[in-house]
């Protein structure tokens, strides 16, 4: 059975003020929609994910919603993290539900599947964690808040290569997009600079017993092993590694920014180096979106949570805007709108989107010192050269 979790934010102000629909007539209030894998092995993704949406578009309807007076309804869609569902999802928000915008989905893999609907259909979507390079390749509808995999690929090999000093690593991947994407983004750079890829190995998603592939890893003796995998993925390598009995340096992803991972391998995460997002500053902003997130899931956010309330935010931005201009929800204009985002001052620092949909970003490098990320710098690369920014 399809779980579908209808939110709706501002039932008790929907009576109080007129209700506008998609060009301005009367009818329900204007939907978006969130995608993302709310049950399965990494709902944990999905759920934080989830909850800042849900938390942005209460905030902004406590505030009068649209204009004011428009209260904005979200409607949220599982995908269990799978292409086929994700599509599934976004046929009802789009045909049944009629958003005018979505924030997500979550991965990868069902960002691809659900990217090409929205750009048919002409319905704007912010990922906040779809990293794959050729994600907003699929047309101009489709934006992320998140860095994508060029970038996060780049700064990876040329940090492994020239901050750490490795000549020759590993890796074990999973045969998913995002997974794939990565390998072959920090293996080309790390390549570029003098490194060598001295094995590969990959494995299927939903696969359990990797003692396989990791034997094969060991036997090949790599200096360091990048997985740049997702959270139960990442906890089985490390957990199975220290049954075999191997002592090799782990390297990984943005992953790897997800709490959850010390939950449930935090025995195994001790010196894990990783690529994740920039740390963001401390500011009244950012600190109150944590505290106000934590107090009401009892939990704090991850990265792509806290992308995603920023995501949230500038849609419903835009869709005042439009409002507000024409007296409609026409989703072009809310789509051009998004696209319009100048200097947008959110928890995760300045937001600014380039001319293909794609965050204007850095990277952060981050050593675990037992279940506690420490953090090594902000990066990028410029002309092939490794550029630390603080």
């Amino acid at each position: 059975m399809k779980k579908s979790l209808f939110v709706l934010l501002a039932v008790l102000v929907v009576f109080a003020f007129p209700v506008i629909a998609q060009g301005g007539k009367e009818g329900a209030s204007p939907k978006i929609g969130f995608i993302g894998p709310m049950t399965g092995d990494n709902a944990n993704y999905g759920v934080l994910s989830n909850n800042s949406a849900m938390l942005a578009v209460e905030q902004f309807n406590a505030k009068g919603g649209i204009d004011g007076k428009i209260p904005v309804v979200l409607v949220t869609e599982d995908s269990e993290g799978v292409p086929e569902k994700g599509l599934s999802a976004i046929e009802k928000l789009s045909s049944s539900d009629k958003i005018v915008g979505l924030i997500g989905p979550v991965f990868t893999g069902v960002s691809f599947a659900v990217g090409e609907r929205v750009q048919n259909e002409g319905i704007v979507m912010l990922s906040p964690s779809a990293t794959h390079a050729d994600i907003t390749n699929i047309g101009d509808y489709v934006f992320r808040t998140v860095v994508s995999d060029g970038l996060q690929g780049e700064v990876a090999g040329t940090y492994f290569a020239k901050k750490l000093g490795y000549t020759n690593i590993g890796v074990l991947y999973a045969k998913n997009d995002y997974s794939q994407g990565l390998y072959e983004g920090m293996s080309a750079s790390f390549v570029a600079n003098g490194g060598k890829i001295s094995i590969a190995e990959s494995f299927n998603v939903g696969d359990k017993d990797l003692k396989t592939q990791l034997t094969k890893i060991r036997s090949a003796n790599p200096q360091a092993i990048y997985i740049p995998n997702y959270t139960a993925e990442m906890a089985q390598i490390l957990e199975q590694a220290s049954q075999l009995g191997m002592k090799i340096p782990f390297l990984s992803s943005d992953g790897f920014s997800d709490p959850n991972i010390y939950n449930l391998a935090g025995d195994f995460t001790h010196g894990v180096i990783y690529v994740g997002p920039a740390k963001v500053k401390e500011s009244p902003s950012y600190a109150k979106f944590v505290a106000d997130y934590t107090k009401k899931y009892g939990v704090g956010p991850d990265s792509f949570a806290t992308n995603a309330f920023d995501g949230t935010n500038i849609l419903l931005s835009a869709m005042d805007k439009v409002y507000k201009a024409t007296g409609k929800f026409d989703r072009k204009a809310i789509r051009d709108a998004v696209a319009a985002t100048k200097d947008y001052q959110g928890v995760t620092g300045t937001v600014n989107f380039a001319e293909n949909g794609d965050l204007v970003a850095y990277q952060g490098l981050y050593k675990v010192n037992k279940t506690t990320p420490e953090y090594l710098g902000t990066f990028t690369v410029v002309d092939g050269e490794l550029v630390q920014i603080d």
